[in-house]
């Protein structure tokens, strides 16, 4: 059992000034890092991930990382450490989230402990699964709390849904209805490398580029509160 000491982290604004102190080493506008998580056994959930990013990259000075957790490595630790943002992906299985990706979650104790290195990053998600719902939502529900127990923002899928009238097409954006993160859905018989569609990959787009505005305009005005504090 591990046993430690966890200071507790205060409850006026000295945490977040310390933040914009660690933002204000850097000139305002110098690139935002978002780096993207995930575990994929198909490929469904590695082109969502390429997806993201590259939405992510839509975003001027934009850094973007994809790592995939089934190997846990120092560098992938780093990537981590230093991202403004983390956008958590895997698979649904069995109404969760893959094995592999909670071996992820489960080790990500180590920041955790140190004074919970992650807080104050912006944190999103996205899953697939071959069923239209297949429990998706506790996936989500699942990396939300993940990024709530390190003190991470979680931002949102802010898209109305799709698919859901007479002229809805299977091609639209957010056509599953999630706002918590993306849904993604394949058949089962279909190729891996045709799938998701064209509406899931964007929806995934759609969900970096938000992650990395919110992020951008998050670590600026950071940065502005640091030079505020230092004159």
């Amino acid at each position: 059992m591990i046993s430690k000491t966890v200071p507790m982290p205060s409850s006026t604004p000295t945490a977040l000034s310390r933040e914009a102190r660690r933002h204000g080493e850097t000139g305002l506008f110098d690139d935002v890092k978002v780096a993207v998580a995930y575990y994929s056994q198909r490929g469904h959930v590695a082109r969502l991930a390429a997806a993201v990013a590259e939405g992510a990259q839509r975003i001027q000075d934009t850094q973007v990382s994809t790592w995939s957790v089934d190997t846990l490595t120092p560098e992938l630790w780093k990537a981590l450490d230093v991202a403004d943002a983390l956008v958590f992906g895997a698979p649904t299985y069995m109404g969760g989230p893959a094995a592999a990706f909670k071996a992820f979650a489960d080790a990500s104790l180590s920041p955790w402990l140190d004074d919970l290195r992650w807080r104050h990053k912006i944190a999103a998600g996205f899953t697939h699964s071959q069923a239209m719902s297949g429990d998706k939502l506790n996936t989500l529900q699942y990396f939300s709390i993940l990024a709530a127990q390190h003190g991470m923002l979680w931002v949102t899928l802010d898209l109305y849904p799709g698919w859901c009238t007479s002229s809805g097409r299977i091609t639209d954006r957010n056509r599953l209805g999630g706002w918590l993160g993306v849904m993604s859905q394949s058949n089962g018989d279909g190729p891996a490398e045709e799938n998701p569609g064209s509406g899931d990959l964007e929806t995934a787009r759609y969900l970096g580029e938000r992650v990395a505005r919110v992020a951008r305009e998050l670590v600026a005005g950071r940065r502005a509160i640091s030079s505020v504090i230092d004159s």
